[in-house]
């Protein structure tokens, strides 16, 4: 399996956060399966971003 990266940064961890759980919440109708993992990541620049295994 291999990472699936939200192609969105965002600024804060917050705002990562509520990608999160965007994402959780559209799971039911928008994805066939549940993913493994879904989770936030810090850039080396201080942005953050969502990533999902699958």
């Amino acid at each position: 399996m291999a990472w699936v990266y939200y192609l969105r940064l965002v600024d804060t961890k917050f705002q990562a956060d509520c990608l999160v759980k965007r994402f959780e919440d559209a799971q039911g109708w928008l994805y066939r399966s549940m993913p493994r993992y879904v989770g936030i990541y810090q850039t080396q620049r201080g942005r953050y971003g969502v990533k999902v295994l699958w």
